[in-house]
């Protein structure tokens, strides 16, 4: 029997007071209860990135946290990020470079992107390369997710 425990958070912004089963992870929780679904579920294992969201300012991967250790933070999924503007430019540029294909990966990987400029703001492209690395892509060959960040790195430098 799957105990319950009732959770607080902030989502994008809004207060959400829910009552979850334990072992629900983050990722389920935001996508079937909150019906958030640009997070995605892909390997189950937090390798591939798919399912990344902001935990109190830093990507975590989903799948490998529990709705309940989020008790308390400030959550933010894609769709928070999109609406209040902040990754409005690595949009524009993952769009114009073509970075996004099938789009899976896509949610994950503007996140990952956005925690790279935020803590370097410069990065050459190896940085970008080995910063993204966690976060899997089958369609793009990430030459042009490489050159969409690096695009707003330097935009973002002036």
């Amino acid at each position: 029997m799957d105990q319950n425990v009732d959770i607080t958070l902030t989502v994008n912004g809004q207060s959400v007071t829910q009552q979850v089963p334990a072992r629900t992870n983050l990722v389920d929780f935001v996508r079937y209860e909150l019906e958030l679904t640009g997070s995605h579920v892909g390997c189950e294992h937090g390798v591939c990135g798919a399912c990344t969201i902001r935990v109190d300012g830093e990507i975590v991967r989903g799948c490998l946290m529990l709705a309940a250790q989020a008790d308390g933070a400030n959550v933010e999924t894609i769709e928070g990020m999109t609406e209040n503007g902040v990754i409005s430019d690595l949009q524009r540029a993952f769009h114009e470079r073509n970075a996004v294909q099938c789009g899976f990966c896509t949610p994950g990987m503007l996140l990952t992107a956005e925690e790279l400029l935020q803590t370097n703001p410069a990065p050459s492209r190896e940085d970008i390369r080995e910063f993204i690395s966690g976060n899997y892509c089958r369609c793009t060959g990430y030459q042009a997710i490489v050159d969409a960040i690096e695009r707003v790195a330097n935009e973002r430098n002036g």
